[in-house]
């Protein structure tokens, strides 16, 4: 640290830590980029980072992680939160009158795999976990009641009651067909809607559009659950409603109904292996809809910034790792809750069975057998974060050459040549000390 701070280009290393935003850990690059003019083949002007500190160029990491690095992540929960806001009341290319289109804000959850710990409470007074009279004990010797008031961050919420009962593969299953179960319940209310105005589903895309966004949340027992938002636009995209037999109502009839049939019938099937039947897993019987609105509690800033906080989690809250798990790792030597320990296990069980081999259990055992993406949208639903990262771009590169910093040149006629190389990420323990008291911890 001494040294960094006596070092000549101390100024320009500052900067550098100054324009990653306060990233964690920064990407190192080295290279270079031409700009010639196409007609002459005149070098215009070079960057390189020869003369850089350390002979690199220091970018954010861009994660959306914020275990990993808070500064990136708050830079993807803004994005994400402009993205669903943008779906809900319009701008960033999408038109105001959408406000007037049927919209709803959808839970969805996972259904129960074992008794667990829990906070429990009515009228804002805290109840006791699990009070049962003359409460039965378990095949392993375990109590079925707790009389605890658990408060909302007592580390034994998630733990099941008792361990050994507790459903650990059909739980690793959910997560792993979580998102082909999303799949069939978005297929199975355009079905009923198709239904509903008397069409053929072949049809129902020649007028209305089903419009979605929605991010995954992992629940304390390390399940996730789904919070979505879903719109009905015309078959020409947002800037037109869709038909009048469409309302809310419809909507919320077809979503209430398609979560019964993708329980009942339309599941996503496990296939056999071992000595296990074929096991189906369906969505759990807590199924939350309501309207957004305008005005009232759950208004469109409500909805964007609830959705968008967990577009930057992940499976953290359950005590489990923030990295990939591998099969030659002893998982005892890790600082793991046994609940997390337990299931991180059972995705490396199952993920050596050939039966189980697609679901790459294995892989995302870290993830707690979940492989989706976190947040994810529908075509039409809204802009899209790369057209958001574009517009900062853009804006960046404005003030550069606004400020002399760049050249401003015709690009039509400029021929731009970049040579790239990835050189490690991170800092050193000094150097974090230094970024961190410029930055204020990336906050």
């Amino acid at each position: 640290m001494i040294a960094r701070l006596n070092h000549p280009d101390y100024d320009r290393w500052a900067t550098q830590v100054r324009n990653t935003g306060g990233c964690r850990q920064p990407i190192h690059l080295r290279g270079k980029v031409d700009h010639y003019d196409q007609a002459t083949g005149q070098l215009l002007h070079r960057y390189t980072t020869r003369h850089e500190p350390d002979g690199i160029l220091r970018l954010p990491c861009k994660t959306r992680r914020a275990s990993r690095c808070p500064s990136c992540a708050e830079t993807y929960r803004a994005d994400t939160y402009q993205l669903i806001r943008a779906g809900l009341i319009g701008g960033k290319g999408v038109p105001t009158t959408v406000t007037s289109h049927p919209t709803l804000f959808v839970t969805l959850t996972a259904p129960s795999f074992g008794t667990v710990h829990a906070c429990r409470e009515k009228n804002g007074k805290t109840l006791p976990c699990h009070a049962r009279r003359n409460a039965p004990t378990c095949p392993h010797g375990r109590a079925t009641t707790c009389t605890t008031r658990h408060s909302k961050d007592d580390p034994r919420i998630g733990e099941p009651l008792c361990p050994d009962c507790y459903d650990y593969t059909g739980s690793v299953l959910f997560n792993a067909l979580a998102p082909l179960l999303w799949k069939r319940f978005a297929d199975a209310v355009r079905r009923h809607l198709a239904k509903h105005g008397g069409l053929p589903l072949s049809e129902l895309r020649h007028h209305l559009t089903l419009s979605f966004a929605k991010v995954a949340e992992y629940q304390r027992r390390g399940v996730v659950h789904f919070h979505a938002v879903i719109r009905l636009d015309s078959s020409d995209g947002p800037a037109f409603p869709p038909p009048a037999w469409v309302t809310a109502d419809a909507l919320t009839h077809a979503v209430q109904h398609a979560a019964k049939v993708v329980t009942a019938t339309a599941t996503a099937t496990a296939p056999a292996y071992e000595d296990e039947p074929e096991r189906a897993l369906r969505w759990g019987d807590q199924l939350d809809v309501r309207r957004i609105t305008l005005d009232g509690d759950l208004t469109e800033q409500a909805v964007a910034g609830y959705i968008a906080k967990y577009a930057t989690k992940a499976a953290e809250c359950v005590g489990t790792l923030d990295r990939r798990v591998n099969p030659l790792d002893n998982l005892d030597a890790f600082n793991l809750r046994d609940h997390a320990r337990r299931l991180i296990a059972t995705c490396m069980r199952l993920g050596a069975l050939p039966e189980l081999a697609g679901l790459r259990l294995a892989d995302w055992a870290h993830m707690l057998g979940f492989r989706g993406h976190f947040s994810t949208r529908s075509r039409r639903y809204s802009t899209t974060l790369g057209e958001l990262r574009a517009v900062r771009e853009r804006f960046v590169h404005t003030e550069e050459v606004a400020h002399g910093r760049l050249p401003l040149f015709d690009e039509d006629t400029i021929l731009v040549i970049s040579e790239w190389e990835y050189v490690g990420k991170g800092y050193s323990v000094g150097d974090a000390l230094l970024a961190t008291a410029i930055t204020g911890g990336g906050q």
